[in-house]
C-alpha cells in the first residue's frame, strides 16, 4: 500500500481524543510510508491528519471541490492539491489515487465515502481494502448495522468480509496489507445473485 484514502470528519468534536486520534493516523501513516489521499481541507480531523503526515515527512494528496475552495477551506501546504469540479469527481479520485480505503470517524460524508467505496467494491470498480479505524467504539452501531443487513439477505455472503475494522491502527493496517479480493457482483453467475 502505497497510498491511502482516508476518510473522515470535517468538523472538530468537543472531545479532544479524536483530533489526537487523526494525528496519529497521519503520523502513522508517514511513519509507515504510506502517502496520504484525502479531501483537501485544513479543518476538523481531515486538516489534523494531513497536517500530522506533513510533519512527519508523508506525502499527503489533497482532492477538493471547487467549491469548498471558495470556501477558504483547502489545504495548500500538500504535497499535491488537486482542485475538482464536484464531489464525483472528488470520490473518483480518491479510488484513482489510492490504493486503499482507510475510515476515521466522521458525519454524513464521511458515510457517503465509506458506502459509495463498499458498494464500488461489490460491483468490481475496484478491489482495493476497505478499513475501519472503530476508535472509542465509535463504528460499533455501523458495524451491527452492515451485520444485520448480512443476516437479513442484503448483503451476498461473499461480500460480508468486504469491510474491515479493527479498533488497532497498526492491526488494521496489517489486515488491509493482507487483503484478497473479493468475486465481484459483475464476475457473478447469475444464478448466485
Amino acid at each position: 500500500m502505497k497510498r491511502l484514502a482516508v476518510y473522515c470528519g470535517s468538523a472538530t468534536p468537543a472531545d479532544p481524543r479524536y483530533i489526537e486520534l487523526a494525528r496519529q493516523v497521519g503520523n502513522t501513516l508517514a511513519a509507515q510510508g504510506i502517502g496520504v489521499v484525502y479531501g483537501g481541507g485544513r479543518l476538523g480531523l481531515m486538516g489534523a491528519v494531513a497536517g500530522a503526515a506533513l510533519l512527519a515527512g508523508g506525502e499527503v494528496i489533497g482532492v477538493i471541490p471547487e467549491a469548498l475552495v471558495r470556501g477558504e477551506v483547502a489545504n495548500y501546504d500538500c504535497t499535491d492539491l488537486h482542485i475538482v469540479a464536484n464531489m464525483h469527481e472528488r470520490k473518483a479520485a480518491f479510488t484513482r489515487y489510492s490504493d486503499g480505503f482507510l475510515v476515521l470517524p466522521g458525519g454524513v460524508g464521511t458515510m457517503d465515502e465509506l458506502w459509495e467505496a463498499v458498494s464500488w467494491a461489490q460491483l468490481g470498480y475496484h478491489a482495493k481494502p476497505i478499513g475501519i479505524l472503530n476508535a472509542f467504539g465509535f463504528y460499533d452501531g455501523l458495524l451491527a448495522f452492515n451485520r444485520h443487513m448480512a443476516e437479513v439477505g442484503f448483503i451476498r455472503p461473499a461480500h460480508q468480509g468486504i469491510i474491515m475494522a479493527e479498533h488497532d491502527l497498526d492491526l488494521l493496517l496489517e489486515r488491509m496489507r493482507a487483503h484478497e479480493p473479493i468475486i465481484p457482483i459483475i464476475a457473478m453467475n447469475p444464478g448466485t445473485l
